[in-house]
């Protein structure tokens, strides 16, 4: 898939699948709720345009390695350890899910217009360390998949 095409999805793809999920849909894998995933995914985005900062955890020597699973195409395996997240999800933030997807939506829109302002920015992963707007389509377009197939979707 191009870049285009994994950037068209997190845009409108993405958004449209979590709008059929039910509230109250039980993950194949995890502790979140739809909700908690939903603005899970917001605070990567977040991260993604440059809003949240993060410093690199990963020991630099492995840096090569988790970058070169990343930009595969082998997705995340179920039950994966972000280790900057707390053990015990946290609460929501929003009202309900609705409030929560339209945020996802604005944090989307706000990260291609962080790029479109400085395309060859480089944004700090965690993880991953410094990825461009490429990279980091990616790895968001990679994340939502796991996400989608943890509350049974596939695409």
């Amino acid at each position: 898939m191009t870049h285009s095409e994994k950037l068209e999805f997190l845009l409108k793809t993405f958004p449209q699948k979590l709008k059929f999920l039910a509230l109250d849909t039980k993950p194949d894998w995890g502790k979140m709720s739809v909700q908690q995933m939903v603005e899970h995914m917001s605070e990567s985005i977040r991260n993604a345009s440059g809003k949240l900062h993060y410093e690199v955890i990963t020991p630099e020597e492995k840096l090569p390695v988790y970058r070169d699973f990343m930009l595969s195409d082998k997705s995340f395996k179920p039950d994966t350890i972000n280790p900057i997240m707390p053990t015990i999800p946290l609460p929501v933030k929003l009202v309900d899910l609705s409030a929560s997807i339209a945020e996802l939506e604005e944090e989307l829109s706000d990260f291609v217009n962080a790029f479109k302002e400085d395309p060859y920015n480089n944004i700090t992963n965690p993880i991953f360390g410094e990825l461009n707007f490429e990279q980091w389509t990616h790895l968001l377009y990679k994340h939502a998949l796991h996400h989608l197939k943890q509350f049974g979707i596939t695409i």
